[in-house]
């Protein structure tokens, strides 16, 4: 799935902000980090401050902080902020969807669609939190297992 880029910063803002809902970060550091626009990152910010997901703090040491509930919160709740994956475009019809194989092509991709809806629907934003610290412990124990193996041969 295609995401735009509006979608991809909102998930990575809202990502890096509840990893510790007790912190604050500018919006020019979480755009630093994921070498994005600060301008247009500062956009999505405020669509994701409307939907009750983020908090400003103005002043010094100011910035955002995550005030949703990340046990509740779908990677599609983020998603439908930005994107219509309802399937509610365009009603003008592509040259070849009236034939039997543009029909049959369809039905799978609606099919795909719906399958792409469900994951993200399934996948809350505490599910993906773990699954990143699970994946950093274990990155960090396969490095200290080449070491010692590397120190071993030495």
């Amino acid at each position: 799935m295609k995401l735009q880029k509006a979608t991809r910063y909102g998930l990575y803002a809202v990502l890096e902000l509840a990893r510790d809902p007790e912190r604050q970060i500018s919006a020019t550091d979480i755009a630093g980090r994921y070498g994005i626009s600060t301008n247009h990152l500062a956009k999505v910010m405020r669509d994701l401050g409307r939907a009750g997901l983020v908090e400003a703090a103005r002043g010094a040491g100011g910035g955002y902080r995550f005030i949703g509930n990340p046990r509740r919160i779908t990677l599609l709740d983020i998603v439908r902020l930005f994107e219509d994956i309802e399937g509610n475009g365009s009603s003008a019809k592509e040259p070849g969807e009236d034939t039997d194989i543009g029909a049959a092509l369809d039905l799978v991709l609606s099919e795909i669609d719906d399958i792409a809806r469900a994951t993200l629907s399934a996948v809350t934003l505490s599910t993906l939190l773990k699954t990143m610290q699970w994946r950093d412990e274990r990155t960090q124990r396969l490095r200290a297992r080449s070491l010692a193996s590397s120190a071993d041969r030495i």
